[in-house]
């Protein structure tokens, strides 16, 4: 089989949507070596280093004038290329699916992650909300299948966009392999001595945005006079600022802001951490849960959606609205060894379901209900 996907996101995107689409990619051509991988990207030249199996094929605008105009090509020439190409099957990896693709009689999945811009609708510019709201009543109506990445977001499918559930199949997340690796002492120590961090520490990651709500956890960890260090790891946007400020105001030592750090130096954080504290308002998913679960490190995440169906039984949750919340369970976790431990064990074994086999085999089977 000829599998085609929209891979931009393979290429461009470093972080939850970039990494899901490189994990996947992996995957099946791993675990499904016999089928053929087709990238479509509007700028093959042009990528994230990652590892391209001899069974993966990369794939840009082939005509004029799609080859001067590649976001074009990307929502409406592709279908074309992909039926030229002998496509057997085509999967959106991010949300979306070319216009016209119905057309052309080639079965299609689309991933929808989240809508979190219909949730919240002020997180995002005007012209934004437009362009995803269109791009989505495209994918639900005419992809053959549409993959969720937890059972909150099949439920937000079918409420908001009208979907009968008989279309809609759940495959969650699976984290790098990276992640599931032990780093070693001299890496840790190298990491620690690189940014110049402390050597104990607890661990935020992800985008530092307003929705992930890591300010809430630095006004806890003030209020209940917590002074093991907080390491934030994520692209900065103009919260930032207002976290900066914050600490500024209130002269807090013990919070560190680490912008660009690459994959490849994250398990080393995680696996260093005390705890992973997530305290974000909604997500899809919420992979940097699942990547603390596979470094054997204690998680504290919001309840509810779809944070307890990737944080599992065994994590520790908390209301992300509420401070003293927040502090109380973190000053709980601190002080609790014992607990700790049974956390990191049982995480660990939790987080086993979500492994890239398992993960590449539900997506296969999505595949071949289609062909």
């Amino acid at each position: 089989m000829k599998i085609g996907f929209d891979a931009k996101r393979a290429f461009f995107n470093r972080t939850g949507l970039g990494n899901y689409s490189r994990s996947i990619i992996a995957g099946l051509s791993e675990h499904f070596p016999l089928h053929e991988y087709h990238l479509y990207t509007p700028k093959p030249d042009r990528s994230i280093p990652f590892h391209k199996a001899g069974n993966i094929f990369i794939k840009g605008p082939d005509r004029f004038p799609f080859k001067q105009l590649p976001s074009y090509w990307r929502t409406h020439g592709i279908p074309g290329q992909i039926k030229r190409d002998g496509i057997d099957l085509f999967h959106g990896l991010s949300n979306e699916i070319p216009f016209g693709i119905e057309k052309t009689g080639i079965p299609s999945a689309v991933t929808i992650c989240d809508i979190i811009f219909i949730h919240h609708p002020h997180l995002y510019p005007f012209i934004d909300r437009q362009v995803y709201t269109m791009k989505l009543a495209n994918a639900v109506r005419n992809a053959s299948r549409i993959i969720t990445i937890s059972k909150q977001t099949k439920e937000d499918i079918i409420k908001h966009c009208k979907i009968a559930e008989d279309k809609i199949r759940v495959v969650y997340l699976g984290c790098d392999a990276l992640f599931w690796n032990p780093v070693g002492e001299s890496k840790k120590t190298e990491i620690i001595s690189k940014y110049n961090i402390p050597d104990e520490f607890i661990l935020n990651v992800g985008t530092i945005e307003r929705r992930k709500n890591i300010l809430s956890v630095v006004k806890a960890m003030r209020q209940r006079k917590i002074t093991i260090p907080l390491i934030i790891i994520g692209r900065a946007t103009p919260y930032c600022d207002e976290i900066k400020d914050y600490i500024e105001e209130n002269q807090m030592k013990n919070i560190f802001i680490l912008n660009n750090v690459p994959l490849e130096d994250l398990p080393a954080f995680y696996q260093k951490a005390k705890l992973f504290v997530y305290p974000s308002i909604f997500e899809g998913f919420g992979i940097p849960i699942l990547e603390a679960l596979v470094s054997k490190t204690p998680v504290l995440t919001t309840c509810g959606g779809c944070f307890e169906e990737a944080g599992g039984p065994t994590s520790m949750y908390i209301d992300p609205e509420n401070v003293d919340d927040i502090g109380e369970k973190l000053k709980s976790l601190l002080d609790d060894n014992a607990l700790c431990e049974k956390m990191r064990k049982n995480g660990l074994a939790y987080a086993e379901r979500f492994k890239i086999c398992n993960i590449a085999a539900a997506t296969m089977k999505v595949y071949e209900e289609m062909v």
